[in-house]
């Protein structure tokens, strides 16, 4: 199995035109690609404009023949219409030695991670409906220590989330650019048994089972919290990210 997420911002005004085009277009497309088993839109909890385009795929090559065959870029030219006018400020220092700020259009960002390990709490997900809830938890892992990880996650983390109310599938994943970020992604029946399992305290003693696998910084972050008594942050502090899921599809069963 292989995921691919296309992070997207779109227009507050324009995301009902936007869903229909990638209901009507983007997921005709990908329901005839060799290979595509889902395609999904899914909306950021937090940020009402931050979207992502989640597929599975049957392997990797046919996500990569998907992407060098010209479809996604055509599908990119016809959302862009869509996207936020936002954009980033570069800010470079010229051969005069003068700051220079250019403004840098914002584009999606695609991220493919490679199938590690995952369960399910029944036969299938109803990955059409559109009250799912998508859970997303980044995590950068030594490279030394990604067996020992693995290991934990498989033989502590599903165990627990199989017996979580509401909680449908877990998946496993690992950045194909970036060996050292995994992402762990929960498909739950609501946000609401999401959130209760975050509240009970098991996320938090799931993550304490794993920490020591994960990055020198992350380490010294922990070390720091114990010494000062309260919580630092750094750049590479555990993320969590929730979506709902606007509108999806599954093609065909895998295996």
């Amino acid at each position: 199995m292989f995921m691919r997420l296309v992070q997207v911002r779109i227009k507050p005004e324009s995301q009902p035109d936007f869903q229909r085009l990638y209901e009507d277009v983007i997921m005709a497309k990908l329901q005839i690609t060799p290979g595509c088993l889902y395609a999904g839109l899914v909306r950021s909890i937090r940020r009402a404009d931050e979207g992502m385009s989640l597929t599975i795929w049957d392997t990797r090559q046919h996500a990569d023949a998907y992407e060098k065959s010209g479809v996604f870029q055509m599908m990119i030219e016809k959302s862009k219409p869509f996207f936020s006018d936002a954009s980033e400020w570069r800010v470079q220092l010229t051969k005069d030695l003068q700051l220079e700020y250019a403004p840098v259009a914002q584009e999606p960002v695609v991220k493919s991670y490679a199938h590690a390990t995952e369960a399910g709490t029944g036969p299938t997900v109803p990955w059409h409906a559109s009250f799912l809830y998508v859970r997303i938890v980044s995590m950068l892992v030594q490279p030394e220590k990604i067996a020992e990880f693995k290991s934990i996650y498989e033989n502590d983390v599903l165990p627990l989330l199989r017996s979580v109310p509401g909680c449908l599938y877990v998946y496993l994943v690992e950045n194909v650019e970036r060996k050292d970020e995994w992402l762990s992604v929960s498909i739950w029946n609501s946000k609401e048994d999401a959130d209760h399992y975050e509240q009970s305290g098991a996320f938090d003693k799931l993550k304490a089972k794993l920490e020591s696998t994960f990055s020198p910084l992350y380490q010294w972050k922990v070390g720091l919290d114990k010494e000062l008594g309260k919580q630092a942050v750094t750049s590479e502090d555990v993320a969590v990210s929730g979506y709902s899921v606007v509108v999806g599809r599954s093609f065909k069963q895998s295996g």
